[in-house]
């Protein structure tokens, strides 16, 4: 069992200033998306309002976060704690505090991702060690000081830089560079390989950031840095394998490529395991984002043409809006939709929006979690990954063969199709949650995993 803390806080403030590449940086009012947790009539609820775009009112305060935590833990010890923060957790004035009680000299701590703008003082990343911390992301950015400076609005990067090398040095430390073209890039980022090699370094996630809406930018607030033209995914993907094949340390590429396990969608290059799959029984057309179409297409060619796949032009499937659905070419997807469970929009707007052509399809939300991204895969085994995407896609088989379209069953279907929703014999359920009443017995949907929907 592992255990996620959540400090709260808030982006660009609770941090110490934005970075220059940050995705929430300019972000205003935002008026709710609509998501699967809003009520069937009602626009906006508190996870479409406030916790996409990471609206905290600050830290949280310690208290609360102990208190969290032995909720979590009466009935077992966990293997692992988890602290993340919306802010910047070396920013979190109680974080060696929060360290020290949760871990207890016992429980190892893993700090999901810091910037390090927080540390001022050279002896933080010790203090925090012996305090239990075991593991740690952190976006150095580049070895750099000046670039740190100026990029990551970092006030005291020799600082930072001298932490991260303590980090390095005792304990599990990824380490994360955000790619922009000429500045930490060529022969920059050759020097921070070096260093973080020297350093200890287990790994290096390098990462490509949102300067657009079809990137991610989905507030308003693009482009953040106006006139860069950043790193595409196929990029992304070559320059992380190179620097696999020069350096010792894991690395992965992300949105794309993990060069060890072939995350994500392992699958589409490991196909001898697709036989371990149950057979596709249902017709079904599953709608996904740009970077996952490929992979996802080439899974379903291999298992039959019962399941075709549609994309649209959005490279994150959980950033899709209702504007994607709009725009996505409907000739060629079928009367039964599954999409990615976390899509942003209502579910009343989704169906207007693949009925526009005049077809009255029926459309789920499928499973939020498919595949492990590579910022997560990082920390796995291929065995690893290549089990938790078929329990995945197990269980999104089992969704097309109950809820998709069987060609001898067509007439029988219509008429249990109502105006937005379907019947499943004694009460009618919102289609697009129908698959979490029908579905629900199975392990394989129910299980949570710490990983990100791509399709």
């Amino acid at each position: 069992m592992q255990v996620t803390v959540d400090v709260g806080g808030r982006p660009g403030l609770d941090c110490k200033g934005f970075c220059s590449f940050c995705y929430f940086k300019g972000v205003a009012d935002v008026s709710p998306f609509g998501c699967k947790r809003c009520d069937p009539y009602k626009m906006g609820c508190d996870y479409c309002s406030r916790e996409v775009i990471e609206i905290e009112p600050g830290y949280k305060p310690l208290e609360q976060l102990l208190f969290e935590v032995s909720q979590r833990t009466v009935s077992a010890s966990p293997k692992m704690i988890t602290i993340k923060g919306n802010g910047d957790i070396s920013c979190y004035p109680h974080l060696l505090d929060l360290v020290e009680k949760v871990s207890n000299g016992k429980v190892p701590v893993f700090l999901d991702y810091t910037s390090g703008k927080g540390f001022t003082r050279d002896d933080e990343a010790d203090l925090l060690v012996d305090a239990g911390v075991q593991r740690i992301s952190f976006s150095i950015f580049s070895t750099n000081p000046r670039l740190r400076h100026e990029y990551v609005n970092d006030k005291n990067p020799e600082v930072v830089l001298h932490n991260f090398r303590t980090f390095c040095e005792r304990a599990d430390l990824y380490a994360m560079v955000v790619l922009i073209p000429g500045v930490n890039d060529g022969p920059e980022l050759d020097r921070t390989c070096q260093d973080i090699e020297e350093m200890g370094a287990k790994g290096l996630m390098i990462m490509s950031f949102a300067n657009s809406l079809e990137q991610g930018l989905i507030f308003g607030n693009g482009p953040v840095m106006p006139g860069v033209v950043p790193y595409g995914a196929q990029d992304i993907r070559s320059i992380a394998t190179k620097i696999s094949e020069d350096y010792d340390f894991r690395v992965i590429g992300t949105p794309l490529w993990d060069p060890l396990t072939g995350a994500p969608f392992a699958l589409a290059h490991h196909r001898e395991h697709l036989k371990r799959l149950p057979q596709i029984e249902s017709s079904m057309t599953i709608i996904t984002s740009s970077i996952a179409y490929p992979l996802l297409a080439s899974i379903f060619q291999e298992l039959g043409d019962e399941v075709n796949v549609a994309a649209t032009k959005k490279e994150i499937g959980n950033l899709i809006t209702l504007e994607d659905l709009e725009r996505i070419d409907l000739k060629n997807v079928r009367d039964r939709v599954i999409i990615p469970g976390m899509v942003l929009a209502h579910d009343r707007d989704i169906h207007k929006a693949l009925r526009r052509d005049g077809k009255r399809r029926l459309v789920f939300r499928g499973p939020d979690e498919l595949t492990v991204v590579p910022e997560r895969s990082i920390y796995c085994t291929p065995k690893e990954v290549i089990e938790t995407e078929i329990e995945a896609f197990t269980g999104l088989i089992m969704q097309i063969n109950e809820l998709g379209s069987r060609i001898e069953d067509i007439d029988s279907c219509e008429n249990r199709v109502q105006e937005g929703r379907v019947q499943d014999g004694s009460a009618p359920v919102n289609d697009l949650h129908a698959h979490h009443s029908r579905i629900g017995r199975s392990a394989h949907l129910t299980k949570e995993m710490s990983i990100k929907l791509m399709v």
